[in-house]
């Protein structure tokens, strides 16, 4: 079972870029997303509204699963999986580090 965690490549990024994706079914933010240089700059959809103002979303840090395959949503592309859980209302929270670490450290 440890061996299928160990599988997931789970990274800290910085959100450097939030946009409304208004084509898609559900609220989703556009979201791009800086992992430092060994994994670069990627994109991701987020179903996080209305938790979730655009500008509140900048410079945040966050968890993504970075080594997926890329997802097409409608004309969207997410490169990455960024992780949440649900709240008491079944809205996405972000999962966030408590403080700054580097950008692209690894969760284990």
């Amino acid at each position: 079972m440890i061996d299928d965690f160990l599988k997931l490549d789970i990274r800290v990024g910085k959100v450097i870029q939030v946009e409304e994706a208004p084509d898609l079914r559900k609220p989703v933010y556009k979201l791009t997303i800086d992992f430092g240089a060994e994994i670069g700059v990627k994109r991701s959809l987020a179903g996080v509204p209305p938790n979730y103002k655009k500008e509140a979303l900048l410079n945040q840090l966050v968890l993504a699963v970075v080594n997926f395959p890329p997802r097409q949503m409608g004309k969207h592309l997410s490169e990455v999986l960024t992780l949440g859980v649900d709240d008491a209302e079944g809205k996405c929270v972000l999962i966030k580090p408590d403080w700054d670490v580097f950008l692209g450290s690894r969760l284990h």
